[in-house]
């Protein structure tokens, strides 16, 4: 997407790749919306602790950036050996994988790499290999989210009020996104539509992520407190909900997503609002066949005891950003991070390859890309 920063507007995808260097170039998410930055990951392991750290977040973004973090270690062995080469990309895929344990494109990013090496014969064909991989599957992340949009955007009608809940946009994704790519396709088209951005506590992503992107893309909107949704869904003042998911199971349409997703389709369900769930085809688990299987995320207690910002006159303290405590001293805190939606909540799931209903999906399985 573009982003205008001091005036100046330049086109940038989430997560790029420097060869030359072996680095991953990411957007320090974290600073947002205060500062654009662009940062080098020099290995994999310092890949691996951008993803678990949340520098880069969000299903397809970190997908690609896993994708790019195997070709980045692959590419940094030195030596001919290839079964030394196997056990040391083995690792890497491990370390990569267990970064963010809830979403699955990481998995289904890398495991695309792990095929277009084993066509190789050599490391110096096993390398490159891993690197045209990476981009490729960062290339068909924009191309599923271009998709996404086409498909999703008659659902929002001209003047329409939209609630979508976390980031699923293009931050979320190597460009466009999910939740966001109908409402870009939308405003392409000259409809008129508000949308409204839960906050999304407790890392607030909604509030910093999704309101700057749709302020970059002079979306109107406004950001709402979590709990503020079902007073809007009582009062008809939401029309469509539309989210995003780190897991989508292909055997029985249940959505993992951000924490309080599940949440939002009950007040959906409640008020008979129609409740949409953008994804691209990496974001599919064909092989779990429960939600309760998924592992749940469980992140720092001190997500919720406080919160991060700058001081109020927009400067950094120290140039740094600054945590505050908002909680009791001594109250500790739960913290999962996703939570999983059933089918029975969900109208639909928007793919690269059509709008389907979410039990539907196994039904459809080859269409979506499942070949097994």
């Amino acid at each position: 997407m573009n982003v205008t920063i001091r005036g100046q507007t330049r086109h940038f995808r989430t997560v790029t790749f420097d060869a030359a260097r072996n680095s991953v170039l990411l957007i320090e998410q974290r600073l947002l919306p205060h500062e654009f930055k662009i940062v080098a990951t020099k290995d994999f392991q310092e890949t691996a602790a951008a993803i678990r750290d949340m520098v880069v977040r969000g299903a397809g973004a970190i997908g690609a950036t896993a994708a790019y973090g195997l070709a980045q270690g692959a590419r940094a062995f030195r030596g001919n050996d290839t079964k030394k080469f196997s056990a040391h990309t083995e690792n890497v895929f491990h370390v990569l994988k267990s970064a963010r344990p809830t979403a699955v494109d990481p998995v289904n990013a890398m495991l695309d790499v792990r095929r277009e090496m084993a066509r190789g014969r050599s490391v110096a064909e096993k390398q490159s290999l891993a690197l045209a991989a990476a981009e490729e599957f960062a290339n068909e992340d924009v191309e599923h989210c271009e998709a996404i949009g086409r498909h999703g955007q008659k659902l929002i009608r001209n003047g329409a009020r939209v609630l979508t809940h976390c980031n699923a946009g293009w931050l979320a994704f190597v460009d466009i996104g999910t939740a966001t790519a109908p409402m870009y396709a939308a405003q392409a088209a000259g409809k008129k539509f508000h949308v409204w951005c839960d906050e999304t506590r407790p890392r607030s992503q909604g509030a910093t992520l999704t309101a700057w992107e749709l302020a970059q893309q002079k979306i109107p909107h406004q950001i709402i407190a979590d709990n503020a949704a079902g007073h809007l869904m009582q009062r008809g003042k939401v029309d469509l909900v539309i989210v995003g998911s780190d897991r989508t199971l292909g055997r029985t349409g249940e959505v993992t997503n951000k924490i309080g997703t599940y949440t939002k389709a009950v007040l959906a369900a409640r008020h008979k609002i129609p409740f949409y769930v953008a994804i691209p085809l990496s974001t599919i688990d064909w092989n779990l066949k429960s939600g309760f299987q998924i592992p749940i995320e469980e992140r720092s207690e001190n997500e919720v005891l406080g919160a991060w910002g700058v001081l109020e006159n927009g400067k950094m303290k120290n140039g740094k950003r600054a945590y505050v405590r908002v909680a009791n001293p001594t109250s500790g805190a739960c913290n999962p991070g996703f939570d999983v939606t059933p089918p029975d909540l969900i109208t639909g799931i928007i793919t690269p390859a059509g709008i389907f209903r979410p039990k539907n999906l196994w039904k459809h399985r080859k269409k979506l890309g499942f070949n097994g």
